[in-house]
C-alpha cells in the first residue's frame, strides 16, 4: 500500500490573517535577514520592469508592511496615485508609519478575493509574495483582472523552487529545516514553517503562467531571479477590440 499524499496546507482567510498579524512587528527584520536583503533587490527589479511613466493609478495588493508600495511611489510619476492594500491590520499600521514623510501613498484594508475597487480602475496591479497565500489563487487572479484597465498589467513576484538540482537540494534543506526552526525560536510562530510548506506546494513558473492565461491574461512572460529562488511574472489584460 502506498502512502497517501499529504493534505494541502490550510490557507483559510482568518488563519492567514492571524498568522501575519502575529509576526508583523518582526516581519521586515526577519525577511531581510533571511534573504540577506536580496528581497529588496527583487522589489526594485519588479518596479523597473512593471511600472510605466504613463501609469496614473497603481495598486500594490497584499502590500504587507509597504516595501513595494513605497518603492513604486518613489519611482512613479508625481501625478500617479499608488495604493497599497492588505487584509492584515497590524501590517497596515506598520506600512503607515514607514510611509510618513515619503509622499505617503494611501494604505487601505482590502481582501484580494473581494477588492474594494471598481472595475477597470488601475493601470498596474502588483503583488509580491502574496498570491501564494490566497485561499483561491484563480479567484484572486480573476479579481485582479477585473480591476485592471484594458491594456493594464499585472506583476506577480513569488518564491519558487530552483531548477538546478544541486541548488534545489540546498534550497529545500534550508526551507524545510533551518528557516522554520529559526523562525519558530525568533518569532514564537509557525509562520516560517507555513512559508516553506506553501512554497513547496506552489505551481512552477509554467503552471502559474497557464493559470494566468486561464484567468484572462495575455502576453505572460517571466524572469527568474537569484538562481530561480523567485520568479517575476508580468502579464497584460488584453485591450478590447472595437470589432468585438
Amino acid at each position: 500500500m502506498t502512502a497517501s499524499a499529504a493534505p494541502p496546507i490550510s490557507k483559510e482567510r482568518h488563519r492567514i490573517q492571524r498568522m501575519f498579524g502575529t509576526i508583523a512587528p518582526t516581519y521586515d527584520f526577519f525577511n531581510h535577514a533571511f534573504s540577506l536583503n536580496i528581497d529588496q533587490m527583487w522589489r526594485r527589479f519588479t518596479v523597473k520592469q512593471a511600472l510605466r511613466p504613463t501609469d496614473r493609478r497603481v495598486l500594490d495588493l497584499a502590500c504587507g508592511t509597504g516595501d513595494l508600495t513605497l518603492a513604486l511611489r518613489k519611482a512613479a510619476h508625481r501625478d500617479c496615485e499608488v495604493i497599497g492594500a492588505d487584509f492584515c491590520p497590524p501590517m497596515l499600521r506598520i506600512a503607515h508609519k514607514k510611509g510618513r514623510g515619503l509622499g505617503e501613498p494611501p494604505f487601505v484594508a482590502g481582501d484580494g478575493l473581494r477588492l474594494p475597487f471598481g472595475g477597470e480602475t488601475f493601470d498596474l496591479v502588483t503583488i509580491a509574495f502574496g498570491l501564494r497565500n490566497m485561499e483561491d489563487t484563480e479567484a484572486g487572479l480573476t479579481e485582479m483582472h477585473r480591476v485592471l484597465r484594458p491594456g493594464g498589467r499585472l506583476a506577480v513576484l513569488e518564491f519558487t523552487l530552483p531548477a538546478n538540482p544541486l541548488f534545489r537540494l540546498g534550497y529545500l534543506s534550508y526551507f524545510r529545516t533551518v528557516l522554520p526552526a529559526i523562525g519558530r525560536v525568533a518569532t514564537k510562530s509557525d509562520a516560517y514553517r507555513y512559508l516553506s510548506e506553501s512554497v513547496m506546494e506552489w505551481p512552477n513558473k509554467r503552471e502559474l503562467a497557464a493559470m494566468m492565461r486561464r484567468c484572462g491574461f495575455a502576453r505572460v512572460r517571466h524572469a527568474e531571479l537569484s538562481f530561480g529562488i523567485a520568479v517575476l511574472h508580468i502579464a497584460e489584460k488584453p485591450k478590447i477590440s472595437p470589432m468585438a
